[in-house]
């Protein structure tokens, strides 16, 4: 089947074990990532503000390649994603998400260094918000930011579920090359 029509963006849950997202594609890549157990609601209400005149339609067969991927980093057989992401943003925001997919897996950046990393070192407090404005959690991993003190910083799929994915990524660490 072909999943390239215009103004579409298809959408589907992945469950694995406890964990529950609505997960979004558009004939362009992944658009769009929810937080654990998050309601449609959240995607709805994203939809219409990056994707304004779009259509939401449910097509688990269009969102299969990227869940095989995402059960595959749950199980820590995957480091890095294969696949496009088309997300929306500022061009600030696209250069931190630009950034933020730059740091290896399980390792942490504090929000200074991802400003560094930008040339932009005063910015820590913009780069900040825009790591918060991450559509495409886990993908583009703003989970591995953390705050200058190395605490656990907010995270749009809570706390709990950074700690799993930091903790998920430290044990795995580079036993994986897929």
């Amino acid at each position: 089947m072909n999943y390239t029509k215009g103004n579409i963006i298809y959408w589907s849950l992945l469950e694995y074990e406890n964990w529950n997202f609505y997960m979004a594609t558009t004939s362009k890549g992944l658009c769009y990532v929810g937080s654990h157990d998050g309601p449609f609601k959240e995607l709805k209400d994203w939809t219409e503000r990056r994707f304004p005149g779009f259509e939401l339609l449910e097509n688990h067969g269009a969102l299969q390649p990227f869940k095989g991927e995402w059960l595959e980093y749950f199980q820590g057989k995957r480091e890095w994603f294969t696949f496009a992401v088309n997300i929306q943003g500022t061009a600030f925001q696209q250069e931190v998400w630009e950034a933020l997919q730059q740091i290896p897996y399980g390792e942490t950046y504090t929000y200074s260094q991802l400003a560094d990393m930008i040339h932009k070192p005063s910015a820590v407090r913009a780069v900040g918000a825009a790591v918060g404005a991450n559509p495409v959690l886990i993908a583009v991993p703003c989970h591995r930011v953390i705050g200058k003190t190395g605490a656990l910083t907010g995270y749009r799929g809570g706390l709990e579920m950074k700690k799993y994915l930091l903790e998920l990524e430290k044990e795995n660490g580079s036993s994986t090359n897929v």
